[in-house]
């Protein structure tokens, strides 16, 4: 759908954490925050925990492609630790998601906000979605990502129509087709908001059906309060909104 025209810069990630942290939050909280940050990433950068990021690479493996949170550079692992770290969803849990959707999958186009490396997109395709959706802020694995899609190949893959977008979810425009949004905990709690935001505001303008799938649901509130969606389903690691419209 779009290529990115120039590198993710760190000092415009840590300028807009910041800002978004000092307006909901003040100076010592925010403070705090960083360096609990920046301490979570020196941990994660040991050897040990990068072994067990290859704990997910099974995946890959299968299919032949490079989707593992393992092979992420010190440089994209930084910028997610302030904007979205990425970690790819297992397939197990993510075709349970899926199955409870009541729904005709040609009917829906699927969307995933942060997808990172591709895989929950390539996992999509064997659903017989309309049509697939990536956005994902960082180029390089957005890059991947387009690299993955044109390797992959799978006798289950029902759809083909896979478009990557390199661009901030906030500015991501929703088609005017049913939906389902699939979000693994991708924003912090004033990013979540704008894009449920802008969703409503879409579906108000073009009433249609949409679903929202949100795995690893730290920051439920944020739909739970939105009059828009009611709550369709939950489990222990996942919640299904579906549009009140």
């Amino acid at each position: 759908m779009s290529a990115p025209d120039q590198e993710l810069g760190l000092a415009r990630v840590l300028r807009d954490w910041w800002k978004i942290r000092l307006l909901t939050r003040g100076v010592v909280p925010t403070v705090k925050e960083f360096f609990a940050e920046l301490w979570d990433f020196i941990r994660e950068s040991t050897p040990e925990r990068h072994r067990q990021r290859y704990g997910d690479v099974g995946y890959d493996w299968d299919y032949r492609v490079d989707t593992t949170s393992a092979t992420v550079g010190f440089r994209d692992r930084l910028l997610g630790a302030f904007s979205s770290a990425y970690q790819p969803t297992e397939p197990e849990p993510f075709r349970d998601m899926l199955n409870q959707l009541p729904i005709s999958f040609r009917d829906f186009t699927f969307i995933d906000l942060g997808s990172g490396k591709g895989r929950t997109l390539l996992m999509a395709s064997d659903f017989p979605f309309r049509r697939i959706i990536g956005v994902e802020l960082i180029p390089t694995l957005h890059r991947i990502a387009e690299e993955n899609v044109q390797k992959y190949q799978s006798s289950s893959q029902q759809c083909s129509r896979i478009e990557l977008a390199c661009q901030d979810a906030r500015t991501f425009v929703f088609p005017n087709e049913p939906l389902v949004l699939y979000l693994f905990n991708p924003f912090p709690e004033p990013v979540l908001k704008h894009v449920l935001l802008n969703l409503e505001q879409s579906l108000h303008q073009q009433p249609r059906p949409a679903y929202v799938i949100y795995y690893n649901p730290v920051l439920e509130h944020a739909l739970q309060n939105n009059r828009s969606f009611a709550k369709m389903t939950a489990a222990e690691h996942c919640a299904i909104y579906v549009s009140a419209a």
